[in-house]
């Protein structure tokens, strides 16, 4: 009898330590199934108040945008997608390491009338969204629009990106793609001549439409494949977001990250290179040409016959005496040193004729205005 009370006893007690493990486990993959969720502080405001928005269930560490839009319930969505909400009153937010959130957002008119919603979107990252109902307190109220049953468009596979960047491009021209995809009809009736919408978006700016429409039909149940060409604006740069919008609804997103147009870098570069140097040669021509020359002008030419006085007038070396034989050197009287600015010829030491003095008049080649003598 004790033994049984102690196996009852035992099963007690491992009941009570399993059953809020199950109930655990049980709760866990049912919170992850229902993706992020949005609650607010109160369901009515008016212009000029706020309301706390809080969340849970969003991916840890994440950037979300809070927007108040109009013409909107949380089972269709933002009908009209950004261009509903009040945009310059919106806020940013960031979630903790568990995914939740909590931030008041100030109360404005959008520019569509009520019902109206809070609506909370990621910025970067996969796309995730959710709803809440709000009442904007003095706003217009206005019935939604019909949502069309019989002709409905859905994408059946991933869009992507075709085209490539080419030498225009990397000089700053407009990079251009090619977003191709497949759409089903999945209502009742055809689709004629779609107009879709393509837009792009840089960064947490919201995203600018460009409507074009595909010519072609979509009968119901079957399938077409789709190609809308696209572009940026010249010069862009950086990590942008392309967005298809049919009937309102958004139907994909592809990231584009687009490369920085270099070229354009190495033409401000070799501009600044090319140009100083090019002025600085035009600048040394121009000098050239005008300042005087110096070997012109009368100050030229009588500096070069001084030049040529001073030539004739400096001293010439003296002449190498002959070699003197021992009967020379006792027969003859040693010969006086010329001087450097005087010729041999021209030496007042010199006997001219034999004679070192003046001729007499007395002598034989001396000749009177008689005659000879």
């Amino acid at each position: 009898m004790g033994g049984k009370m102690r196996m009852a006893a035992l099963g007690a007690v491992l009941a009570l330590l399993l059953v809020p493990l199950a109930a655990t486990a049980s709760a866990g993959p049912a919170s992850a199934a229902a993706g992020p969720s949005v609650k607010l502080s109160g369901s009515q405001a008016g212009a000029g108040g706020s309301v706390t928005v809080s969340g849970s269930g969003w991916r840890p560490k994440a950037l979300l945008m809070m927007l108040i839009c109009g013409q909107s319930v949380p089972s269709r969505g933002v009908i009209g997608g950004t261009n509903s909400c009040a945009n310059a009153d919106g806020r940013a937010v960031t979630t903790d390491a568990k995914g939740a959130f909590s931030k008041k957002l100030p109360v404005a008119e959008p520019p569509k009338p009520c019902p109206c919603v809070v609506h909370v979107a990621t910025v970067t990252g996969a796309k995730a969204e959710a709803d809440a109902i709000f009442m904007v307190a003095g706003h217009s109220v206005e019935p939604l629009p019909k949502e069309e049953s019989g002709a409905r468009l859905s994408v059946l596979t991933d869009t992507r990106l075709d085209g490539s960047s080419g030498l225009l491009t990397w000089f700053g021209s407009a990079p251009a793609r090619t977003l191709v995809f497949t759409v089903g009809n999945v209502g009742t009736a055809p689709v004629k001549n779609p107009v879709f919408q393509v837009g792009t978006s840089h960064g947490v700016f919201a995203p600018q439409w460009e409507e074009q429409e595909w010519r072609g039909t979509v009968a119901p149940g079957h399938k077409a494949r789709i190609k809308l060409p696209f572009e940026l604006a010249a010069g862009a740069h950086g990590d942008y977001t392309v967005s298809l919008k049919y009937g309102g609804k958004v139907l994909a997103e592809q990231p584009w990250g687009v490369g920085r147009p270099w070229g354009v870098t190495v033409f401000w570069i070799l501009l600044c290179v090319v140009v100083p140097a090019a002025v600085f040669r035009v600048g040394m021509a121009v000098v050239d040409r005008v300042r005087p020359h110096r070997s012109s002008g009368r100050a030229g030419r009588h500096r070069v016959l001084r030049l040529t006085d001073l030539t004739q007038r400096l001293p010439r070396p003296a002449p190498t005496p002959a070699p003197q034989t021992p009967a020379n050197v006792s027969d003859a009287s040693p010969a006086p040193a010329a001087l450097p600015w005087f010729t041999p010829d021209s030496d007042p030491g010199t006997a001219t004729n034999g004679q070192l003095s003046a001729p007499h008049e007395n002598g034989p080649t001396t000749q009177t205005r008689e005659g000879h003598t």
